[in-house]
């Protein structure tokens, strides 16, 4: 297993994870009193059980939050350990072994981020025995075709070809090694600093903070599955089979990654419902050291009162 991420909050919460012949870990946090909703949240491409942190801790209010890396992911071991590539379809399998063992006899309520929301949804085409478990499913900024993206052309095919070229053994072994090196990284922020998103409204001190989480986060990742899961963001259609759930969709109303209406369309082709929550949030997804009062920006007033519901 890779470099853990480092953060004493979430560590309280933190423990190991052994499936599959597969090291990882996984974050819990019992439900308040008098709540029995159990929610369980699947995080997105460039993540960690640290970075979602604040997530869970705003959804604890509303019941029991379990959080589990993928392989591959957030330092965990990876498909290509045990002979196996991170195909969408493997990573929905190994998460619908996960629901299945730690959900056996009680309903759950599902939330996929990004990413994790295209996860969530393959699991339950390829687990349909699943469906009869979830009470509420929820998608946070996610999506489920490759024409929900709307990069021009020219970077589109720019991003394909690159990820295409570093899900591979030895390119991605010397992105790792050279690219991927502490100054590195922190070259190429401090060249993106003035425009970067994630560096808004952050003082020096701040900026600084945020860049060694954003090396922890590139370095306890995997580089091959990271490129060949973003490849397969690039290329992938769900659209061919049906899921009998209604979705709860939270959109970001300027997400610079999706366009909102096409999102809405894909997902209405795969869901029974689709009912659109936005949320006027400036960015797809919060800064890299999120605290639960940022995350709950991201969890609008009428998903709440959703959530809140026993």
């Amino acid at each position: 297993m890779k470099k853990k991420t480092d953060n004493s909050q979430a560590s309280a919460y933190i423990s190991p994870l052994n499936m599959d012949g597969l090291r990882g870990r996984m974050l819990h946090m019992p439900a308040p009193k008098g709540k029995r909703r159990q929610i369980l949240l699947v995080y997105g491409h460039h993540c960690s059980l640290e970075r979602m942190f604040g997530f869970a801790e705003y959804m604890n209010k509303y019941g029991a939050v379990t959080m589990p890396d993928l392989p591959g992911f957030g330092g965990m071991d990876t498909f290509y350990s045990i002979g196996e590539k991170p195909t969408l379809d493997n990573l929905a399998d190994y998460l619908a072994a996960f629901v299945k063992l730690r959900y056996k006899r009680r309903r759950v309520t599902i939330a996929g981020m990004s990413f994790g929301s295209l996860v969530v949804t393959r699991m339950l085409q390829r687990h349909p025995d699943i469906i009869k478990k979830v009470d509420t499913l929820v998608s946070i900024v996610g999506f489920s075709h490759h024409e929900d993206f709307k990069f021009k052309r020219s970077n589109y095919w720019l991003l394909r070809i690159g990820a295409s070229l570093f899900s591979r053994k030895w390119p991605a072994r010397f992105v790792r090694r050279t690219l991927l090196t502490k100054p590195m990284i922190r070259l190429a922020y401090k060249m993106s600093e003035k425009n970067h998103s994630k560096f808004r409204n952050a003082d020096s001190a701040e900026i600084r903070r945020r860049v060694n989480f954003e090396i922890t986060l590139w370095q306890c990742n995997d580089v091959r599955t990271y490129m060949y899961t973003g490849k397969q963001m690039l290329t992938v259609d769900l659209c061919n089979s049906r899921v009998p759930l209604k979705v709860y969709h939270v959109a970001v109303e300027d997400d610079r990654y999706f366009d909102n209406n096409i999102v809405k369309q894909h997902l209405g082709v795969i869901f029974d419902k689709v009912t659109v929550i936005p949320t006027t949030m400036p960015a797809h997804a919060p800064s890299v050291i999120a605290e639960a009062k940022e995350a709950a920006a991201f969890i609008p007033q009428k998903m709440r009162r959703i959530l809140a519901k026993q």
